[in-house]
């Protein structure tokens, strides 16, 4: 037992389910992402509608495919309707990819695997991205799962490829369920690294029974919605794929320049602690790319850091080239950055890291994500939902916000049964598909529905009481202002309670 204790894989993975898990839910929802990921899966959970994402009842959430929505939901269901449980996936996703690591490590880079597993487990992207809901983990995940399986067919066991390949094609079906097209980029390395060795042609990526489970797992779901919803299909290939790549649309760092003040930073700062192996294993690379482009021989002998050079910069250079570029896209690259960075120090003969210093390290890690709970943000659901409960005492079936970003995130604090709306004062022009307004004010005050709190911005206040006074109804100001914004309520112009 001492020396289970005392074995590296013991102390990696202690040391990954702490930073996994601690102060996992001390930190309430943070708008926007955290609270729309968790609304639509509360929206799953709450109706018993597992297919159609929606961000209420009458609006659907197209933007992203199931699978997050779906894990969010089953940890809710299970574990209860807290920060804590929402986030589990994350974690868990984080805690998968550390041991995908080790695995593929032990094909990759044998000796060094356990320090490619602690590489990654305290890199400070990795970990802090692991208190976040979004899609990008669990498309992490997925993707490295597909990768490994792949690493296990070509470098492990011969004998047994196509259960291999198969699992990569299961996993790469995960992937797509979570992330659409983009959870494919992976089947590019995969493509190249084969295309690049001199014995491809006794491989066959593109198997049959591969490609058949890919089919079953991940097409259902899409095309169950897109004959339930006509023009489903341009708009996911319209706006979700070829827009996000060709357009500055969405107001992702669109300009030429955008992916240097992006992914520059992120690479730099995220592999922290780990960077400067990553830098001297850099200097190498324009020798290593121009003797494996000349000679079969040299791919053949350096295969495994062949794959991992493919592995990062083959959808590092997509992620260039989109004109959607935001920090998160980069996590799946941080497995192949570990790998690269324990293969470094493999070279140079470095010795294992200082526990002591991790320790360190570590400590400061777990420090940041308590502090996260503490900084001052308007974005902190769980502080919105104690501010309209102090105004409005007593049960909130709905929070209407009027020509502002909904805090989605209310729908975790304030319960399962509280809907979040988001308006515009006047009719407009929308979309099918992900409109940015639910409806109008006029609508929304025809339905004249009960137990309801509005919000809108101080600046609105004054138009925006007199255009609901128009309507027949009187606007009732809830305390004081919270973040410059005014919680009300409204009833009709004829009841008892005096205008305020």
């Amino acid at each position: 037992m001492r020396a289970l204790f005392r074995s590296p894989g013991f102390c990696v993975a202690l040391l990954a389910v702490l930073l996994a898990l601690g102060f996992l839910g001390v930190r309430g929802i943070w708008d926007p992402d955290e609270g729309r990921y968790t609304n639509v899966a509360l929206n799953m959970l709450h109706s018993g509608d597992w297919l159609n994402p929606r961000r209420n009842d009458e609006v659907g959430h197209w933007t992203k495919p199931p699978l997050t929505y779906w894990l969010i939901a089953s940890s809710v269901a299970v574990f209860g309707s807290n920060p804590w449980a929402a986030r589990l996936p994350a974690a868990l996703s984080y805690l998968f990819c550390v041991w995908l690591a080790w695995r593929i490590g032990r094909r990759l880079v044998p000796g060094s695997e356990y320090v490619a597993a602690l590489i990654y487990a305290t890199m400070l992207f990795p970990v802090g991205a692991s208190q976040l809901i979004t899609t990008d983990y669990v498309l992490a995940a997925c993707e490295t799962l597909a990768v490994w399986a792949f690493v296990e067919a070509r470098f492990g066991d011969r004998r047994r490829p196509k259960r291999w390949i198969s699992l990569m094609w299961a996993a790469f079906a995960l992937a797509f369920l979570t992330k659409g097209p983009p959870g494919l980029l992976p089947l590019l390395v995969v493509l190249a690294f084969d295309q690049a060795m001199p014995e491809r042609a006794t491989h066959r990526v593109f198997r049959i029974s591969g490609v058949l489970l890919f089919a079953l797992l991940a097409l259902p779901w899409y095309v169950a919605v897109i004959h339930g919803n006509p023009g489903l299909f341009e708009y996911f290939i319209g706006d979700e794929v070829v827009n996000r790549v060709t357009t500055n649309e969405f107001g992702r760092h669109g300009e030429w320049y955008g992916w240097l003040q992006v992914y520059v930073p992120t690479l730099l700062i995220g592999t922290l602690p780990w960077t400067g192996a990553l830098l001297r294993g850099s200097r190498g690379v324009p020798a290593a790319v121009a003797r494996w482009w000349r000679d079969a021989r040299a791919r053949q002998a350096e295969a495994p850091q062949l794959f991992l050079t493919l592995w990062l910069l083959l959808p590092l250079l997509v992620f260039c080239v989109s004109r959607s570029r935001l920090p998160l896209y980069l996590l799946p690259l941080f497995v192949p950055l570990a790998l690269l960075a324990a293969l470094q120090r493999e070279r140079e003969g470095r010795p294992p890291p200082r526990w002591r210093w991790l320790a360190l390290w570590v400590a400061l890690l777990l420090g940041l994500q308590l502090a996260s709970a503490w900084w001052p943000t308007h974005k902190n659901a769980a502080q919105w939902a104690d501010a309209i409960r102090q105004r409005a005492p007593g049960e909130v079936r709905e929070v209407v916000f009027v020509e502002d970003m909904a805090r989605y995130g209310l729908h975790l604090h304030m319960g399962v049964d509280t809907e979040i709306e988001k308006i515009s004062q006047d009719p407009r022009r929308e979309p099918r598909f992900n409109p940015e307004y639910d409806e109008p004010l006029a609508v929304e005050l025809a339905e004249a529905e009960t137990d309801l709190v509005w919000v809108c911005k101080q600046d609105y206040w004054p138009e925006l009481r007199r255009r609901i006074a128009a309507h027949g109804y009187r606007a009732i100001a809830l305390g004081t202002p919270y973040q410059q914004r005014v919680i009300f309520r409204v009833e009709p112009l004829n009841a008892s309670a005096p205008a305020k």
